[in-house]
């Protein structure tokens, strides 16, 4: 998506125009944090930490907001969900986020953001505030979208399937570093040009590195007429050796 949006860019008459191959999945790789967006604050299936004291918290915090201090943090590992998988959103005072980010990602937990909520704005631009004590415990549970697929029925279709398809939409780039050996593969920039090529009769599912690709090529899908779900996941492929993880 980078390469293309920088072509509409130039096409635009930007001439500094550069591409950052690696995208936010290598951004995160290399140990760089990432910025919640305040949608994704309010209404993601995340779990959300405030780093304040339990002072500041109960006087007012984010809605859905766990309460773990910072100076406790380091200790508190068993407190999250014990699969690494969820999302996990942190803030606090001045570079306490940038801080916690670090420790939990030291865990080994894949998914982590954090969000700058000053409160005073937060509360000024009409979003609500909640009070009190923090719940007594941190429960997610995984949510899939309305198609999305589970990774361990996609790892079964990627084996080979009769009627279902894995279809691959990452670049040759990436592909040349590796494949699910029975996988389809178009790029996404090429998917309307070669859609005709795939089987009708066949559910279409579809991966590339995080979901984002994936979905959008799964959403052209069933608008040409395909049955087609997708999966969001962190997909690693080195050779046929593929690590699929939320």
């Amino acid at each position: 998506m980078s390469t293309t949006n920088a072509g509409l860019a130039f096409k635009a008459g930007h001439k500094n125009v550069k591409v950052y191959l690696d995208g936010v999945p290598g951004w995160k790789k290399a140990g760089n944090h990432v910025e919640a967006s305040e949608n994704f604050i309010k209404k993601g299936n995340i779990v959300l930490i405030d780093l304040r004291s339990k002072k500041d918290y109960e006087a007012g915090h984010v809605p859905r907001a766990h309460n773990i201090s910072m100076e406790d943090l380091e200790y508190a590992e068993d407190d999250f969900p014990a699969n690494k998988a969820a999302p996990i959103v942190v803030y606090g005072n001045g570079d306490d986020a940038k801080k916690a980010f670090k420790i939990i990602k030291g865990w080994g937990c894949k998914k982590g953001s954090i969000a700058s909520v000053d409160f005073a704005a937060w509360k000024k631009a009409g979003n609500p505030i909640e009070t009190g004590v923090t719940p007594d415990e941190i429960v997610w549970v995984r949510k899939l979208g309305k198609y999305e697929i589970t990774i361990a029925e996609f790892m079964k279709i990627s084996e080979g399937s009769a009627d279902k398809l894995a279809l691959d939409v990452r670049t040759n780039d990436e592909v040349d570093e590796g494949k699910f050996a029975k996988a389809r593969h178009i790029p996404l920039d090429d998917l309307q040009g070669q859609m005709s090529s795939l089987p009708k009769g066949k559910e279409i599912v579809v991966h590339c590195t995080t979901g984002a690709r994936a979905e959008m090529a799964s959403t052209e899908l069933r608008n040409a007429g395909f049955k087609s779900r997708y999966l969001v996941a962190t997909v690693e492929c080195d050779g046929p050796e593929c690590e699929v993880y939320e």
